[in-house]
């Protein structure tokens, strides 16, 4: 059985969590308290960061790795496309999540300068489930945690999106968290 160690506020650990539930794989999660994270957790991430995936002895750290190991390990339902190339430009646009989105998004939760409108006004998704999930969490966190509106493709973008049931839930797992 797959144990996750997650936290609910983590948009990391919501990309885990969709992929899972796109998969249908069976998991149990393990929550952590960010505020507080235990001693032991240093030992499964030396740096004490969530989600990590357990199966059995392995033990897999960061969202972007797991999401591929979940890919390879489950590969039906794919999440990424048949062409290689196509799957090696969606891996890119994962990888570059940071300048993409990332950055400006927590600048904007701290509070720093930051260009969090046109990052969202720039964003392309919609081509690529597995982009997809790599970039909802944060998405559905703006408006509500940031209290932003999206830009209309984005909007629009994310309604299709949350007529799945695995993103459908991760939006009620954000309507949960404590403002």
């Amino acid at each position: 059985m797959i144990t996750i160690y997650d936290a609910a506020r983590c948009p990391f650990c919501a990309r885990v969590r969709i992929a899972l539930a796109e998969k249908g794989v069976e998991h149990e999660l393990f929550a952590i308290d960010l505020s507080d994270r235990p001693a032991w957790l240093y030992g499964k991430n030396p740096l004490g960061k969530v989600p990590v995936l357990e199966e059995d002895a392995f033990v897999l750290p960061e969202s972007e790795v797991i999401m591929e190991y979940l890919e390879e390990r489950y590969p039906e339902p794919a999440l990424l496309p048949a062409d290689p190339a196509e799957r090696g430009l969606a891996r890119v646009q994962v990888h570059r999540f940071d300048d993409l989105l990332g950055d400006d998004y927590y600048a904007a939760r701290r509070g720093d300068p930051n260009d969090l409108e046109q990052r969202l006004a720039e964003l392309d998704l919609g081509h690529n489930l597995f982009v997809d999930i790599a970039y909802v969490p944060w998405v559905i966190r703006v408006p509500a945690l940031l209290g932003l509106e999206l830009p209309p493709h984005v909007e629009e973008w994310l309604d299709r999106l949350s007529e799945r049931p695995s993103v459908a839930a991760e939006l009620d797992v954000v309507a949960a968290l404590p403002r």
